[in-house]
């Protein structure tokens, strides 16, 4: 049991460390509203995460085919929203309040990386192919130990995001209004930069399907 927790872990952990927009958003958010809304945040992928482990870990063909079958429509959904989401992030203003923990605040921080995650289907084959490579699967009947890997995977990416919030926290309050505009700046352009890359691929595509949806 431990040892399949610790898979769990180990996987979760190294698929959430590369820096993307997730990353740039939870490190934004974390500088401008505080270590609440950074955290929240990278909590919304994790559970995304846990969500992906378990289709690769239970095998689930239903979904899995559903991912793959609406791998373009999620795609431009999600490239689009990147694309939106840096520009409102670039022309935002930063709060009088930087620390912005109000629920409704951080139910939306945790929903919009949610949603983000889900809708990029390079996760989804990620996972599977490490899975696949660290010989991390369903067997028939063993629910309980796939179970242990799958929250360990979530733990293993809250873990992360944990550190990394707290990093980023040492800075918050210390920077400037015109410092928190400048990360609203860059941090609003890496993103509808990811956002373009995204939807830039999805057009260069030969042919589309019958129905994106």
């Amino acid at each position: 049991m431990l040892n399949s927790f610790i898979k769990g872990l180990a996987i979760g952990f190294s698929l959430a460390v590369p820096v993307g927009p997730i990353a740039l958003l939870c490190i934004r958010r974390t500088l401008t509203k505080g270590r609440a809304s950074g955290l929240v945040s990278g909590l919304g992928a994790a559970v995304a995460d846990g969500v992906f482990g378990a289709v690769a870990g239970y095998g689930v063909a239903f979904i899995a085919n559903f991912l793959f079958n609406h791998s373009l429509a999620l795609r431009l959904v999600g490239g689009i929203f990147l694309c939106y989401a840096g520009v409102r992030i670039f022309f935002s203003v930063p709060p009088e309040n930087s620390d912005d923990t109000a629920e409704n605040g951080l139910l939306r921080d945790f929903a919009s990386t949610l949603v983000l995650t889900l809708t990029n289907p390079l996760t989804a084959v990620t996972f599977a192919a490490v899975f696949a490579t660290a010989g991390v699967g369903y067997r028939a009947g063993d629910y309980f130990l796939t179970s242990i890997m799958v929250a360990g995977v979530v733990c293993g990416s809250a873990l992360w995001w944990l550190i990394l919030s707290g990093i980023v926290s040492i800075f918050h309050g210390r920077i400037n209004p015109r410092g928190l505009q400048m990360v609203n700046r860059i941090s609003g352009t890496l993103i509808a930069a990811f956002g373009l890359v995204v939807l830039v691929s999805f057009a260069a595509l030969d042919k589309f399907p019958s129905s994106l949806w």
